[in-house]
């Protein structure tokens, strides 16, 4: 189907079209002309930018009147139609021969080259060779503002000037006052077959009837000019035999039918359609006026200030049960709301639903940073999530702002239609671009939005989120990506030397502004808050009641070490200046056992520790939790926060709280417990529990059955049995995550570098080779050595590991480093060949 157009917008990768009776369509930058879509394929192929070629940007502007055809018309899964177009000329004109080509006609052509006298235009005619001499184009480029000279892939509104041999050759004009006094007649042999749209012809009134008009033109064709497209200030004068003059909005290929619009706007070729200004756009009407109503398509409106307006018939009610046909009488009255304007038509689209009316957000220039929006999810992609917030309007939450901490995978906590409640991080309207966060921590945070550097006054306090951690700081980012730096200097207040070990990209922070040049657009931050003196002869640090400080489970806070304790830390939480006191249990500082031991070890007063998580907020002090996959569990909302919501199958994170003769208990975040009987502990025969299972142990259980009656849930902790499916994932996370920490602890002691054995245990490394000396071999078969690599330290190889070589005292050999245990300053090495060989 062939139809006049006018740009709407233009956007990177395609046009979006106004089309007549208030619909809209898309020309993909694939469709614009042979020339140009071969110019973007070699781009692509070479993957360089080509300086010849123009984005849509540089060639279209919005209001411009373009001919296009339908090449699809797809049906989305919410039932709306997506309309997709072609303004190649080859598409627009392929009704046309060379031989049918006459001096007056007017149609679509698109720049193929430039050259020294003027431009090769293809007509999309086979046989055809069109030509613009350069001072024709002359008066058309001022006007456009485009630069000095058309660009390959323009799409213009040719009239041909002259034709030679038989259609081969012809001299084109795109001059607005040529252009302009077009008309087409029969002499130009137009046919069904080859009729355009947009071209102007004198017609003749053939009927008058309440949805429309029909006219004949061209001596032998007939067309409608339906109700939206009669002149309005002629629309109750029009009369059989009437001469007018109309323009060919759309011909069908299939009946032929050809629709026309009397409107004044396109009765001069290359004109453009009247513009909605934008403060009318989304605004409410209280009261419009119906001028008509037709039961089958809607009704016309006259607005407050005179303009006409139309409204679908399913925008006239809320269902169509509800819809009463009587209150769209002729004068009758209603409320309504403009939600967009039809440039084909010159009329605003109305909606009078009630949801419409009082809807906070109607389009992107509604949408304001820092908003707190609802939305469904559409889709999950690599790059993020897309958010649907209303019909009009989506968003992208980038994979880094999906929770607090980045998620491995999140289609475990998000499904399609889920609704979600997001932050607005960055809105572009003209691009119709919205970049939206799930941090919880920024969702509710009370601070200050920080979304232009002009806000950014010295002593400022607000969230932002970390973008980059380096040697030299952290890049930390706000709205509307407003972005400053926190110096090494202003990390904590003790000294952090490595700043990408303790700070991850996406964690939410709070930071105080400490200067801002808003020109230069730098931004100098510090994650060191002031806070008033504490009183004299009284102590710092004061617990809290907790019911004074409200921490919910879950909740990440950074933390310092205020006392170390036979069996935990005491710890003060930096979020609230250090006022509030909690707890942070040794069995609670890692996922692994002997971790556990080897931080509360390493750990001293006054160091800080990022990102713990509050586990129990209901005793007389916070408990807190450095587990990391107990955190991940609660993040990703694997948890069960009531006894309802267990279901027999469930795979959920926990730890250990107490091991008895005859099975384990188990508890949750949110205080739910169970228990592991001695038979569903584990794959191996089990005699004693103690010997598999410590307290404080973290532990991924399966729930076997549920007592509701006496609130009782039977686990199974076999580890066959708990694993979600990919077992080699699964461990090899759990190795990273332990390596990791390993390394934490390491740094630790290397900063502290308190002796020779410290820096001894921190150089030494699993894998590594050492020169050894025999000092003993015991009866057990085991020998102890030396080294200079281990002073201090003592080294020890089992009877296996000696391989099977006698060893004397005195003697020197190699070996490898199997394992380095830190808390009692142990080496384990091994001197069989087949491992020092690897």
């Amino acid at each position: 189907m062939l139809l006049l157009g006018c740009i709407k917008e233009v956007n990177d990768f395609e046009l979006v079209i106004s089309l007549p009776n208030g619909l809209s369509g898309f020309v993909p930058v694939t469709q614009i002309s042979d020339a140009y879509s071969k110019m973007l394929s070699e781009q692509v192929a070479e993957g360089e930018l080509r300086e010849d070629l123009n984005s849509l940007l540089d060639m279209y502007s919005p209001g411009t009147l373009v001919r296009c055809i339908v090449t699809s018309v797809e049906k989305s899964a919410d039932g709306r139609r997506s309309i997709r177009l072609s303004i190649n000329p080859k598409k627009v004109n392929k009704g046309l021969t060379a031989a049918a080509l006459a001096a007056g006609m007017l149609l679509s052509g698109t720049v193929s080259s430039v050259e020294d006298h003027g431009y090769i235009i293809d007509i999309g005619v086979r046989g055809a060779n069109a030509f613009l001499p350069r001072q024709k184009a002359q008066n058309c480029m001022k006007l456009a503002k485009k630069g000095p000279d058309l660009k390959i892939g323009q799409n213009l509104n040719c009239l041909i000037v002259e034709v030679k041999n038989e259609g081969r050759i012809v001299r084109l004009s795109i001059d607005r006052s040529e252009v302009a006094a077009s008309l087409a007649t029969e002499r130009q042999n137009w046919t069904l077959s080859n009729l355009l749209p947009g071209l102007v012809v004198k017609a003749q009134v053939q009927k008058v009837a309440p949805l429309g008009i029909t006219l004949s033109f061209l001596s032998s064709f007939t067309g409608i000019v339906d109700f939206m497209h009669m002149d309005p200030k002629k629309s109750v004068n029009y009369s059989p035999n009437q001469v007018v003059k109309a323009c060919i909005l759309s011909i069908h290929p299939a009946s032929k039918l050809v629709r026309l619009t009397l409107r004044q706007t396109f009765l001069q070729p290359g004109g453009s359609p009247n513009q909605l200004s934008s403060d009318r756009m989304g605004a409410v009407v209280e009261e419009s006026t119906v001028k008509a109503f037709f039961k089958q398509f809607g009704a016309i409106f006259e607005l407050d200030d005179g303009s006409l307006a139309y409204a679908r018939l399913k925008h006239l009610s809320k269902t169509r049960k509800s819809f009463k046909p009587a209150a769209f009488k002729a004068g009758c009255k209603h409320k309504c709301r403009i939600t967009d304007y039809s440039l084909m038509d010159e009329m605003c689209i109305l909606s009078l639903k009630y949801q419409i009316i009082e809807a906070r957000f109607l389009q992107y220039q509604d949408v304001h940073t820092g908003d707190v929006v609802k939305g469904k999810v559409l889709a999950l992609k690599p790059i993020g999530m897309q958010v649907k917030i209303t019909d009009g309007i989506k968003g992208l939450v980038p994979s880094m702002h999906l929770a607090d901490t980045i998620l491995k995978q999140p289609e475990k906590k998000y499904s399609m239609g889920d609704e979600v409640s997001c932050r607005v991080l960055e809105c572009r309207p003209e691009e119709k671009k919205l970049f939206l966060t799930l941090k919880k921590t920024l969702i509710q945070s009370k601070l200050p939005v920080l979304s232009n550097y002009e806000e950014a006054t010295p002593g400022l306090i607000t969230h932002g989120f970390v973008v980059c951690a380096r040697e030299f700081g952290c890049i930390v980012k706000f709205y509307n990506d407003v972005k400053g730096l926190v110096p090494k200097n202003e990390l904590s207040s003790e000294p952090i030397s490595s700043p990408e070990e303790v700070f991850h990209e996406g964690q939410v922070v709070k930071v105080m502004v400490l200067k801002c040049e808003p020109q230069q657009e730098r931004l100098l931050l510090s994650f060191k808050l002031t806070s008033k003196p504490a009183p004299k002869g009284k102590k710092e640090h004061t617990p809290m009641k907790n019911q004074q400080v409200k921490y919910e489970i879950g909740k990440m806070v950074d933390v310092k070490v205020l006392k170390k304790k036979e069996n935990g830390l005491e710890v003060s939480i930096l979020d609230d200046e250090g006022k509030a006191i909690a707890s942070l249990p040794t069995v609670y500082l890692s996922d692994f056992v002997a971790n556990c031991k080897l931080l509360w070890h390493c750990l001293q007063e006054g160091d800080v520790l990022p990102r713990v998580m509050c586990l129990n907020n209901k005793g007389e002090r916070i408990i807190l939790s450095r587990k990391s996959a107990v955190i991940s569990a609660l993040q990703e909302e694997q948890v069960v926060r009531s006894f309802s919501e267990i279901q027999p199958g469930m795979l959920l994170t926990g730890y250990v709280r107490n091991v008895m003769p005859f099975g384990v208990f188990v508890e949750f975040p949110y205080g739910l417990t169970g228990l592991a009987p001695k038979t569903s502990m584990s794959d191996k025969f089990v005699t004693d529990t103690k010997d598999h299972f410590v307290v404080g142990q973290t532990v991924i259980a399966k729930v076997m059955s549920t007592d509701e009656e006496k609130q009782r849930v039977l686990l199974n902790l076999k580890v066959s049995e708990c694993s979600s499916g990919n077992s080699a994932v699964e461990s090899f996370a759990l190795l990273s995550q332990y390596f990791k920490e390993v390394k934490e602890i390491r740094n630790l002691l290397r900063r502290r570098g308190e002796s020779n054995v410290a820096r001894s245990l921190c150089d030494l490394l699993p894998g590594q080779e050492l020169q050894l000396v025999v000092q003993d071999v015991k009866e057990d078969g085991s020998a102890l050595f030396s080294s200079s690599s281990a002073t201090g330290l003592t080294v020890t190889a089992a009877r296996y590991h000696l391989g099977g070589e006698s060893i004397v005292p005195g003697e020197k050999t190699k070996g490898l480093i199997l394992h380095v245990d830190i808390l009692s300053s142990v080496v384990h090495v091994s001197l069989r060949e087949e491992l020092l060989k690897q």
